[in-house]
């Protein structure tokens, strides 16, 4: 368990940060940080919960509504590539989807919330707690459905705290499309801590490519 700690212990903030570049530091266009790689290694062979996104939006300069359709579909979907990607690219950690949390709710009215109503997206944006706790109800939410749905009671859960579609910027005669940027957070149940944050950022020309592509972006090294 303390390799496990260790290894969540930095605190990666995908934010947007403001790059000073000589001249006297004068602050150039907001540039987002890299995405950081799940830090799959001190996770691996536990039981890891993965929450149903709750939060989508598209800016509305993209004309995806259409593409992206209903909202319920649409986060159905969203979890379904982030689901089967995380299944795919790192097997190497026992992944808890949505679908197996909402059954575990279901067997436990009034004891187990909906994870579909759960206030995850409040994680969309860094506290300014150091080090960064995940606020109560959510906290004890978490921890309760995390120790219903899995068989050894798991530790950790990625929350997916949100779903943001921005148009890609870039020189005024290229092609755009837009750029995913999709909000995760692990959090470490007992203690309410959050050991990884980071936004995972992918383009593409429509909303299902972009997605996939952010997600790609948190277990680099593979096709």
């Amino acid at each position: 368990m303390k390799t496990v700690t260790n290894s969540l212990k930095i605190l990666v903030l995908g934010v947007w940060c403001l790059v000073c570049v000589g001249c006297g530091g004068k602050s150039q266009t907001p540039t987002p940080e890299p995405t950081a790689p799940l830090p799959t290694a001190g996770i691996a062979a536990q039981q890891v919960a993965v929450l149903p996104l709750t939060l989508i939006i598209a800016e509305d300069s993209l004309r995806w509504g259409g593409l992206l359709g209903e909202r319920r579909a649409a986060l159905t979907k969203a979890d379904s590539v982030l689901g089967s990607l995380l299944q795919a690219r790192a097997p190497e950690v026992t992944w808890i989807p949505p679908d197996a949390l909402r059954r575990a709710a279901r067997r436990a009215p009034g004891i187990a919330p909906d994870p579909d109503q759960m206030g995850s997206a409040i994680l969309l944006h860094p506290s300014k707690q150091s080090p960064e706790v995940v606020p109560d109800p959510l906290r004890s939410e978490l921890r309760t459905l995390a120790a219903l749905a899995g068989s050894g009671g798991g530790r950790y859960v990625l929350v997916p705290a949100g779903l943001v579609f921005r148009r890609t910027t870039g020189p005024a005669d290229a092609r755009l499309g837009g750029t995913a940027e999709l909000t995760i957070v692990l959090a470490d149940v007992r203690t309410g801590r959050v050991g990884f944050r980071t936004v995972a950022r992918g383009e593409g020309d429509d909303p299902w490519t972009a997605l996939t592509r952010a997600v790609k972006n948190l277990t680099p090294g593979l096709p």
